[in-house]
């Protein structure tokens, strides 16, 4: 639906929308190695170790760091400290180039980050136990060296996986839908423009959504285990035969989104602006809840709302919130508007995180942006919410030429746009002087009544709106596109429209009961009977 509505609103302006994961935040879990008791059952009854203390879990801390300091130097891949203030992928950005440029894959950077995440407190027992080798092994979380490694997959294209250097070695992978379309666009040879984490251009828009309709569970995860098991912390055979190692994924931050490209920047602005506008006033708590699909009741958790926040780079985002998650609209690179869905925690929806429920997530999120979209297509669908006649009606300003505006009850722009819509859209078009005795002799005026002075005057004005066009260098004039349009607007307003009506209304009203069998007077009836509601409507 909202497809369909904004494509009859603003016609080949739209050029094609497209759905797909945006960003998704993956952890990695070992599942034989989460819990203290399994911790200590690997190190007494795999390894034989007996006694679990810090220095045993530093010591595969020690060697798992010194094995990445080799992989580094072996590979000559470049291996820094994150300093404060500084954006990694922006940091990164030169060695993926080369690398683009090179088609290989692998990692080109690593960052060693020093952050807080979940690991093992031992301590000794508060009393003596039969067991002198016994320690209480707990759950804490502390702050220790974490691995960026920024990689270049073949599938999945560039993306970020995060290795913990101490136990239980919980991985974070940071994932871009935009980034997988784009490698499989260009294995099927499908020509494209892309920007950053958005598709600008491209030669099949249904190949775009095929291709990201195409990233599952499978995938990722064939990809996922593969790179951890070469750039994760190393574990025999023998261990992993007598322990489940296997990683469990879990997503625990997705955005999915909504992307609407147009041809011009001029309808992306205006549509944002007003939905913007409609927004704040009409998105309340029981839209947003309808939006949702939830249902509105004093005891739902979280906040409703809905804001318009000012980014770092300076465009403005309306989001609205629900819970731990929010929808967001925001305008990109004055060529696509993108709604889009990001979600922390997706019990908030009744979806189940584990990576295997992401084609749930895709049905669910799909449906809020679509209800999202379709509410703003339905407010701006309709009469009201054109205003031509007010900004053409405002100056505007055009490098350091200003121009003032153009006035709908200006009788000598009305007989300068009669004579141009008839006689004026020629080829080559019409010199000032052949308008000016045009407009003399169609009006019966008199040159001291309207002056070439005066004309010269009103096609600046026309010209500055982008109403009138120049032939070439020529001092000829024509009526453009838009100007034919708004010549139409304005003659109809006042001849064919707002004469009779106002005849109608103030001189003498036709008797319905005897009027001709016309569809044009019956229109005119009925648009009467409009008018007189509107106007009563709009009293109250």
């Amino acid at each position: 639906m909202p497809m369909e509505l904004l494509t009859k609103l603003f016609g080949d302006l739209l050029v094609f929308v497209y759905h797909c994961f945006d960003r998704i935040v993956i952890h990695g879990y070992l599942s034989g190695l989460s819990r203290p008791e399994q911790v200590v059952y690997f190190f007494r009854h795999v390894l034989g170790i007996p006694t679990v203390n810090k220095e045993v879990l530093s010591q595969r801390t020690t060697d798992y760091q010194h094995w990445v300091d080799a992989f580094a130097r072996n590979h000559k891949v470049p291996i820094e400290w994150a300093e404060k203030g500084v954006r990694k992928e922006n940091y990164v950005l030169p060695p993926l180039k080369r690398m683009e440029k090179r088609a290989a894959f692998g990692v080109y950077f690593i960052f060693k980050s020093m952050e807080q995440g979940p690991t093992f407190r031992i301590s000794l027992p508060r009393f003596p136990s039969n067991d002198p080798n016994y320690r209480i092994v707990a759950n804490q979380r502390s702050r220790f060296t974490h691995y960026y490694f920024y990689i270049r997959d073949e599938v999945l294209g560039p993306f970020v996986l995060r290795a913990a250097s101490f136990f239980p070695f919980q991985t974070t992978y940071y994932l871009n839908g935009h980034s997988f379309i784009e490698r499989e666009l260009t294995r099927a040879g499908v020509g494209f423009r892309k920007n950053d984490n958005a598709f600008l251009a491209i030669d099949d828009a249904i190949q775009l959504q095929a291709a990201a309709d195409r990233l599952s569970p499978e995938i990722i995860r064939q990809r996922l285990d593969y790179w951890t098991h070469l750039l994760g912390p190393k574990f025999s055979a023998n261990e992993r035969k007598q322990m489940n190692l296997s990683r469990f994924y879990s997503i625990a931050q997705i955005e999915y989104c909504r992307n609407f490209i147009f041809k011009r920047n001029f309808p992306i602005h205006k549509i944002f602006e007003r939905g913007c506008e409609l927004g704040l006033w009409r998105l309340t708590a029981h839209k947003i809840s309808e939006i949702f699909g939830v249902r509105l009741t004093p005891q739902l958790p979280g906040k409703l709302a809905n804001v318009i926040e000012q980014v770092e780079h300076g465009h403005h985002v309306f989001r609205a919130y629900f819970k731990h998650a929010f929808l967001k609209q925001y305008e990109k690179f004055l060529t696509f508007l993108r709604n889009e869905i990001c979600s922390n925690n997706l019990s908030d929806f009744g979806l189940k995180k584990g990576l295997d429920h992401l084609d749930a997530v895709r049905q669910k999120f799909q449906a809020i942006t679509d209800h999202f979209a379709t509410h703003q297509a339905q407010w701006l669908n309709v009469h009201v919410d054109f205003p031509l006649l007010q900004r053409v009606a405002l100056p505007i300003t055009v490098g350091s030429v200003r121009y003032p505006g153009i006035k709908i009850h200006d009788p000598r722009l009305i007989r300068l746009l009669e004579v141009l819509l008839h006689s004026g859209t020629v080829a080559g078009g019409w010199t000032t002087k052949q308008i000016h005795q045009a407009v003399l002799i169609t009006f019966h005026l008199t040159e001291r009544a309207y002056g070439l002075n005066q004309l010269r005057y009103d096609l600046r004005k026309l010209k500055g709106h982008g109403l009138v066009e120049r032939d070439g260098k020529r001092y000829a004039y024509r009526l453009t596109t838009k100007g034919v349009d708004v010549a139409l607007l304005f003659l109809f307003f006042h001849k064919r429209l707002c004469g009779p009506l106002a005849n109608s209304r103030l001189h003498r009203r036709p008797d319905a009961d005897h009027r001709p069998d016309s569809k044009l007077e019956a229109a005119y009836h009925k648009a009467d009977r409009a008018i007189e509601e509107v106007v009563k409507l709009l009293a109250a």
